[in-house]
């Protein structure tokens, strides 16, 4: 697994290649179980940003360093001590007090949102703890596998609010049960592996978080042979359609293709099924 130098400079974050055109993004912080300062999310934010546009990446694996956690969410020490939870330590009305607040959960909705704004399929890996944040950044992915000892949590009303960077927006739209989303959003209890999987919140479950890497590397590779145009096209349509009506959806993929059909790719995919040869594409 080689190091992408392009990325080196960032702080909380490991990017390597362990594969051809595969990135793999791992949370650096395993002494504090990879809990999120404001510092992290805002790097996190520009690391997908990168990815987006990187033309060397067509697939990324997103996972937690160390054994204990994927992320224990946010660090609520270093947020009680600045802006985050809105506690500034300065005398001002509820307007502007409300004002920066709400700009301070914007950014950080936007940061959290690249992951699904990554142009490059997402493939999230999930271990031991996997709370709050973990949730909200997961739902950004577009496949999520866990291991069994994963402990999930929507946290945020143990600790005296609502979720509001992405859960109880995105979470609704991945599972079919709203009964179940309400059951573990309201009452913040901890569900495990087989939960999610019963529920749709991951397509796979393996025994360790080795065996879920190695799935996910191998999901990412194979999908990373495949033409960019088609897989990166099929992931902006499929987001698309899930916040279009099918009329709209359908539209707007007649618009997309009728410019992406003109791609060499679906000559060059055609013909190597014919040939039964290994199909090579250019670099997007």
């Amino acid at each position: 697994m080689s190091q992408l130098k392009e990325y080196s400079s960032f702080k909380h974050f490991l990017v390597t290649s362990p594969s051809e055109y595969v990135a793999h993004v791992e949370i650096n912080r395993p002494t504090k179980l990879n809990a999120f300062t404001e510092e992290m999310w805002v790097e996190l934010g520009r690391v997908f940003a990168k990815l987006s546009h990187d033309s060397e990446v067509r697939a990324v694996v997103f996972s937690g360093a160390g054994d204990r956690a994927f992320t224990a969410g946010l660090d609520v020490q270093a947020a009680s001590q600045g802006a985050t939870l809105g506690h500034t330590g300065e005398q001002q009305d509820g307007a502007r007090q409300a004002t920066k607040l709400r700009r301070n959960i914007l950014e950080f909705q936007d940061c959290i949102s690249q992951i699904e704004k990554c142009e490059k399929p997402v493939i999230c890996v999930m271990h031991g703890i996997s709370i709050g944040l973990a949730i909200d950044m997961s739902c950004c992915a577009d496949v999520r596998i866990c291991s069994r000892d994963t402990k999930f949590s929507v946290k945020e009303v143990d600790i005296g609010m609502a979720a509001d960077i992405g859960t109880l927006s995105r979470l609704p739209k991945i599972v079919s049960s709203i009964s179940w989303v309400k059951d573990v959003c309201l009452s913040a209890r901890n569900f495990g592996a087989d939960e999610a999987l019963a529920a749709g919140f991951v397509s796979q479950v393996l025994e360790t978080k080795a065996k879920a890497m190695e799935a996910a590397i191998k999901l990412a590779t194979v999908i990373s042979s495949k033409s960019p145009v088609a897989v990166q096209g099929t992931k902006e349509l499929l987001n698309y359609s899930r916040d279009n009506t099918v009329e709209n959806s359908l539209r707007y993929t007649g618009i997309w293709n009728g410019a992406m059909l003109q791609s060499d790719d679906f000559k060059t995919a055609l013909l190597s099924g014919l040939k039964k040869t290994k199909p090579r594409f250019e670099k997007l």
